[in-house]
């Protein structure tokens, strides 16, 4: 790598990235860091299809942030309902891996990348997703059998998700003054914050904001889709650059104790 250090960011699905480490890969990136996105799915919960869209978005999220080189470790979405459905006839179910070989795919590709910092989910997967949590146990193994990488995890202090929230429930539904704070509390229930105490590293990326809202704009089938989460999506993609850097441009970390 002639001496460039090396930040890889390891997600369970195409868009993690984005919403996890957007502004801290395209911070780094242009700071002159190499920045590898591996993520342990290919996002679809069915067969493969040809053309593989959400792999193509998130090779076009990489580009927006500067990655220099966009992979993964060949796993099928595990979906997050309370059914886990049957593998795929060519793959597995990303949490039916067993954490040794996935462990072992991605310690691989840090020690041919010769990484210096990894960035992964945090233990909770941030509201309990098991792709996440299944990430994040694996992330740790393999930096461990890579020759103990640095591992940064996400953190959400608790400030930040209240803010967005409020934002993106008034943008998306005119009835949301209607429903009230209630409907907060519910969709706060399920994000896992932070304690202030525990963040190790704060990123200011405000001035890659524009980098991180074109990187989740390339997931084009997450913002067009149905759903709560894809009309969430259409108001980041459409806000204002300056509006979204103040919501979105800082992001925390909590360093992994590698003793």
């Amino acid at each position: 790598m002639g001496g460039v250090p090396t930040l890889i960011a390891f997600f369970a699905h195409p868009d993690d990235e984005v919403l996890h480490a957007g502004g801290t890969l395209a911070r780094a990136a242009a700071e002159g860091h190499r920045v590898v996105l591996v993520s342990a799915t290919d996002g679809e919960m069915g067969p493969v299809r040809e053309d593989q869209v959400r792999l193509r978005e998130l090779a076009s999220s990489g580009a927006a942030l500067g990655a220099a080189r966009v992979t993964t470790l060949g796993y099928a979405d595990s979906g997050h309902g309370k059914d886990l459905y049957p593998d795929p006839p060519d793959r597995r179910r990303f949490v039916r891996a067993p954490h040794e070989e996935a462990a072992e795919k991605l310690a691989a590709i840090l020690r041919e990348e010769r990484a210096d910092l990894l960035l992964t989910h945090d233990a909770g997967g941030g509201y309990g997703h098991r792709d996440h949590v299944h990430a994040h146990e694996v992330a740790l193994r393999a930096a461990r059998r890579a020759g103990g990488v640095r591992t940064l995890t996400a953190a959400i202090p608790l400030t930040a998700p209240i803010r967005l929230l409020r934002l993106t429930s008034l943008l998306t539904s005119p009835l949301a003054l209607l429903r009230g704070p209630r409907t907060f509390r519910t969709a706060l229930l399920r994000v896992e914050h932070t304690p202030r105490a525990r963040i190790t590293h704060a990123v200011d990326a405000r001035r890659y904001a524009s980098h991180k809202q074109a990187a989740l704009a390339a997931h084009a089938s997450q913002v067009r889709g149905p759903g709560r989460s894809a009309g969430a999506f259409r108001a980041l993609v459409n806000m204002r650059t300056p509006l979204f850097a103040a919501l979105l441009g800082r992001e925390w970390w909590t360093e992994v104790d590698r003793g």
